[in-house]
Order: structure tokens, then C-alpha cells, then sequence
């Protein structure tokens, strides 16, 4: 957690907060976290 929270640019006690499973992070946040471990968010349409 606290080499997410170096790459990211949020704190180790604010990673902990926002990713509680009660939590309502912000995009922002969760796209800086999937940044930070190398990984891409993307969004496609469900098939029907």
C-alpha cells in the first residue's frame, strides 16, 4: 500500500479510507490507483 500510495501522489491513510468496502471513492481516485499499478480502465458497451 505504501508504494501505491508514493506512485499515486495520495496518502497511505487516504488509500485506506477511500478503498474501504463502505467507501464511495471518487473516479479520480480509483483512476490514479489503476495508474499506479499499471493497469487501464476501460469502458465498453455490454453486449446484448
Amino acid at each position: 500500500m505504501t508504494e501505491i500510495a508514493k506512485a499515486s501522489g495520495i496518502a497511505r491513510q487516504a488509500l485506506y479510507k477511500a478503498l474501504r468496502p463502505d467507501a464511495q471513492p471518487r473516479f479520480e481516485t480509483i483512476n490514479r490507483v489503476c495508474h499506479a499499478l499499471g493497469v487501464k480502465l476501460v469502458a465498453r458497451p455490454i453486449k446484448a
